[in-house]
Protein backbone atom coordinates (compact mmCIF):
# COMPACT_ATOMS: atom_id res chain seq x y z
CA UNK A 1 0.00 0.00 0.00
CA UNK A 2 1.22 3.01 -0.81
CA UNK A 3 1.68 5.97 1.69
CA UNK A 4 -1.09 8.66 1.66
CA UNK A 5 0.39 12.64 0.91
CA UNK A 6 -2.71 13.72 2.59
CA UNK A 7 -2.74 14.93 5.96
CA UNK A 8 -5.02 12.62 8.42
CA UNK A 9 -6.26 14.73 10.96
CA UNK A 10 -9.70 14.44 10.09
CA UNK A 11 -10.15 11.30 9.67
CA UNK A 12 -10.73 9.30 13.37
CA UNK A 13 -9.19 6.43 12.90
CA UNK A 14 -6.27 4.30 12.67
CA UNK A 15 -4.41 3.73 9.72
CA UNK A 16 -6.00 0.82 7.60
CA UNK A 17 -4.72 -2.65 7.04
CA UNK A 18 -6.43 -5.35 5.06
CA UNK A 19 -8.72 -7.03 7.69
CA UNK A 20 -8.05 -10.90 8.39
CA UNK A 21 -10.99 -12.96 9.92
CA UNK A 22 -8.97 -13.47 13.21
CA UNK A 23 -9.77 -9.79 14.23
CA UNK A 24 -13.71 -9.49 12.91
CA UNK A 25 -17.06 -10.24 14.54
CA UNK A 26 -20.21 -11.08 12.98
CA UNK A 27 -21.98 -7.92 13.86
CA UNK A 28 -20.40 -4.88 15.94
CA UNK A 29 -22.03 -3.15 18.92
CA UNK A 30 -24.30 -0.32 18.18
CA UNK A 31 -23.54 2.74 20.76
CA UNK A 32 -26.40 4.42 22.25
CA UNK A 33 -26.95 7.63 19.69
CA UNK A 34 -26.93 5.51 16.63
CA UNK A 35 -30.57 5.46 15.45
CA UNK A 36 -32.51 2.12 15.62
CA UNK A 37 -34.59 0.38 13.07
CA UNK A 38 -37.75 -0.56 14.46
CA UNK A 39 -37.01 -4.52 13.79
CA UNK A 40 -37.93 -7.79 14.99
CA UNK A 41 -35.53 -9.96 16.86
CA UNK A 42 -36.08 -13.02 13.94
CA UNK A 43 -35.17 -10.55 11.14
CA UNK A 44 -31.75 -9.52 13.41
CA UNK A 45 -31.47 -12.95 14.29
CA UNK A 46 -31.92 -14.50 10.36
CA UNK A 47 -29.59 -11.52 9.08
CA UNK A 48 -26.60 -12.69 11.39
CA UNK A 49 -26.91 -16.62 9.85
CA UNK A 50 -27.28 -15.07 6.37
CA UNK A 51 -23.90 -13.31 6.99
CA UNK A 52 -22.54 -16.41 9.40
CA UNK A 53 -23.63 -18.68 6.60
CA UNK A 54 -21.98 -16.81 3.48
CA UNK A 55 -18.38 -16.31 5.36
CA UNK A 56 -19.33 -12.15 5.79
CA UNK A 57 -18.04 -10.53 9.10
CA UNK A 58 -17.78 -6.77 10.47
CA UNK A 59 -14.79 -5.21 11.56
CA UNK A 60 -14.22 -1.41 13.37
CA UNK A 61 -16.49 0.41 15.53
CA UNK A 62 -19.73 2.15 14.73
CA UNK A 63 -19.34 6.05 15.82
CA UNK A 64 -22.16 6.98 19.06
CA UNK A 65 -23.45 10.29 16.52
CA UNK A 66 -26.36 10.72 16.17
CA UNK A 67 -26.72 12.17 12.73
CA UNK A 68 -24.58 11.12 9.79
CA UNK A 69 -23.67 10.61 6.09
CA UNK A 70 -22.60 7.06 5.51
CA UNK A 71 -20.73 5.91 2.63
CA UNK A 72 -20.05 2.77 1.20
CA UNK A 73 -17.08 2.06 -1.02
CA UNK A 74 -16.02 0.54 -3.44
CA UNK A 75 -19.28 -0.30 -4.86
CA UNK A 76 -18.55 -3.06 -7.97
CA UNK A 77 -21.59 -5.34 -7.51
CA UNK A 78 -25.53 -5.18 -7.07
CA UNK A 79 -24.46 -7.29 -3.65
CA UNK A 80 -22.85 -4.44 -2.25
CA UNK A 81 -26.41 -3.56 -1.42
CA UNK A 82 -27.49 -6.70 -0.33
CA UNK A 83 -24.89 -7.74 2.02
CA UNK A 84 -24.84 -4.04 3.66
CA UNK A 85 -28.68 -4.49 4.18
CA UNK A 86 -28.48 -7.68 5.88
CA UNK A 87 -25.51 -5.80 7.89
CA UNK A 88 -27.42 -2.94 9.00
CA UNK A 89 -29.96 -5.36 9.68
CA UNK A 90 -28.17 -7.98 11.80
CA UNK A 91 -26.93 -4.65 14.00
CA UNK A 92 -30.85 -3.18 13.90
CA UNK A 93 -29.52 0.53 13.26
CA UNK A 94 -31.78 2.73 10.85
CA UNK A 95 -29.36 3.93 7.94
CA UNK A 96 -32.00 5.87 5.43
CA UNK A 97 -31.63 5.95 1.69
CA UNK A 98 -33.57 7.90 -1.18
CA UNK A 99 -35.01 6.24 -3.62
CA UNK A 100 -37.16 6.85 -6.83
CA UNK A 101 -40.78 8.38 -5.86
CA UNK A 102 -42.53 6.08 -8.29
CA UNK A 103 -41.20 2.78 -6.72
CA UNK A 104 -43.16 3.85 -3.61
CA UNK A 105 -46.53 3.91 -5.12
CA UNK A 106 -46.15 0.42 -5.74
CA UNK A 107 -48.47 -1.05 -2.62
CA UNK A 108 -46.28 -4.01 -1.70
CA UNK A 109 -42.54 -2.57 -2.74
CA UNK A 110 -43.85 0.48 -0.89
CA UNK A 111 -44.18 -1.49 2.59
CA UNK A 112 -40.59 -3.43 1.83
CA UNK A 113 -38.46 -0.46 0.74
CA UNK A 114 -39.99 2.12 4.28
CA UNK A 115 -39.63 -1.44 6.32
CA UNK A 116 -35.82 -1.74 5.31
CA UNK A 117 -34.95 2.12 5.19
CA UNK A 118 -36.11 3.29 2.08
CA UNK A 119 -37.59 7.05 1.44
CA UNK A 120 -38.79 8.25 -1.75
CA UNK A 121 -37.06 11.31 -3.33
CA UNK A 122 -38.25 14.61 -3.15
CA UNK A 123 -40.47 15.17 -5.88
CA UNK A 124 -40.77 18.89 -5.80
CA UNK A 125 -38.93 19.85 -8.77
CA UNK A 126 -38.08 22.92 -7.19
CA UNK A 127 -36.30 21.56 -4.20
CA UNK A 128 -32.90 19.66 -4.95
CA UNK A 129 -31.56 16.88 -3.37
CA UNK A 130 -29.46 19.17 -0.88
CA UNK A 131 -32.07 21.14 -0.11
CA UNK A 132 -34.10 17.40 0.70
CA UNK A 133 -31.37 16.25 2.70
CA UNK A 134 -30.43 19.05 4.87
CA UNK A 135 -34.05 19.15 5.77
CA UNK A 136 -34.31 15.67 6.65
CA UNK A 137 -31.28 16.09 8.85
CA UNK A 138 -32.46 19.15 10.28
CA UNK A 139 -36.28 18.00 11.16
CA UNK A 140 -34.91 14.94 12.85
CA UNK A 141 -33.12 13.83 16.20
CA UNK A 142 -31.43 10.86 14.61
CA UNK A 143 -30.74 10.26 11.49
CA UNK A 144 -27.81 8.10 9.34
CA UNK A 145 -28.05 8.80 5.42
CA UNK A 146 -26.25 6.46 3.36
CA UNK A 147 -25.29 7.52 0.09
CA UNK A 148 -22.86 5.68 -2.46
CA UNK A 149 -20.05 8.14 -3.47
CA UNK A 150 -19.15 6.53 -6.78
CA UNK A 151 -22.49 6.93 -7.92
CA UNK A 152 -22.26 3.17 -10.35
CA UNK A 153 -20.56 0.06 -10.29
CA UNK A 154 -18.27 0.83 -12.68
CA UNK A 155 -14.88 1.78 -11.63
CA UNK A 156 -14.82 5.74 -11.75
CA UNK A 157 -11.64 8.01 -11.31
CA UNK A 158 -14.19 10.99 -9.78
CA UNK A 159 -16.55 10.56 -7.20
CA UNK A 160 -20.27 12.47 -6.55
CA UNK A 161 -20.28 15.28 -4.36
CA UNK A 162 -23.51 15.03 -3.08
CA UNK A 163 -22.22 13.39 0.06
CA UNK A 164 -19.90 16.10 1.02
CA UNK A 165 -22.39 18.55 0.12
CA UNK A 166 -25.01 17.24 2.45
CA UNK A 167 -22.66 16.45 5.10
CA UNK A 168 -21.23 20.14 5.17
CA UNK A 169 -24.54 21.92 5.00
CA UNK A 170 -26.03 19.88 7.69
CA UNK A 171 -22.71 20.12 9.70
CA UNK A 172 -22.70 16.27 10.13
CA UNK A 173 -19.55 13.69 10.20
CA UNK A 174 -19.07 11.22 7.08
CA UNK A 175 -19.46 7.63 8.57
CA UNK A 176 -16.59 5.27 6.04
CA UNK A 177 -18.04 1.98 5.19
CA UNK A 178 -15.88 -0.34 3.00
CA UNK A 179 -16.51 -3.58 1.83
CA UNK A 180 -13.46 -6.16 1.49
CA UNK A 181 -14.46 -8.57 -0.88
CA UNK A 182 -10.98 -10.98 -1.01
CA UNK A 183 -11.61 -11.56 2.81
CA UNK A 184 -15.78 -10.99 3.24
CA UNK A 185 -15.23 -7.83 5.67
CA UNK A 186 -17.76 -5.08 5.70
CA UNK A 187 -15.72 -2.78 7.47
CA UNK A 188 -16.27 0.98 9.24
CA UNK A 189 -12.70 2.98 8.62
CA UNK A 190 -13.89 6.06 10.92
CA UNK A 191 -15.39 8.73 10.50
CA UNK A 192 -14.78 11.76 9.01
CA UNK A 193 -15.35 15.57 9.54
CA UNK A 194 -15.50 17.89 6.15
CA UNK A 195 -13.00 21.19 6.19
CA UNK A 196 -13.59 24.14 3.61
CA UNK A 197 -11.27 22.05 1.03
CA UNK A 198 -14.10 19.78 -0.46
CA UNK A 199 -11.79 18.39 -3.54
CA UNK A 200 -9.29 17.83 -0.95
CA UNK A 201 -11.13 16.34 1.40
CA UNK A 202 -12.73 13.36 -1.14
CA UNK A 203 -9.16 12.97 -2.35
CA UNK A 204 -8.89 12.73 1.55
CA UNK A 205 -11.60 10.12 1.89
CA UNK A 206 -10.61 8.08 -1.27
CA UNK A 207 -7.14 7.41 -0.35
CA UNK A 208 -8.26 5.02 2.58
CA UNK A 209 -10.52 3.83 0.39
CA UNK A 210 -7.47 2.20 -1.97
CA UNK A 211 -6.77 -0.90 0.55
CA UNK A 212 -10.12 -2.19 0.26
CA UNK A 213 -11.30 -4.30 -3.10
CA UNK A 214 -14.48 -4.55 -3.89
CA UNK A 215 -16.19 -7.73 -5.87
CA UNK A 216 -14.94 -6.83 -9.16
CA UNK A 217 -12.70 -3.60 -8.61
CA UNK A 218 -11.08 -1.32 -5.73
CA UNK A 219 -10.74 2.30 -6.01
CA UNK A 220 -8.82 4.39 -8.19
Amino acid sequence: MRASPFAMERITMAAPQPPSADDADIVLRVPVQVPRAMTHAWERRFSRSILHTFGWSMRGELPDVPKAIVIGAPHSSNWDGIWVYFAATAMGIDIRILGKPVLFKIPVLNFILRRYGGMPADDNSGRNMLEHATALFRDADRFWFGIAPEGTRRQVLRWKIGFWKIAKQANVPIVLVYLHYPDKVIGVAGTFTPTDDMRGDIERIREMYRPWQGKHHGVE
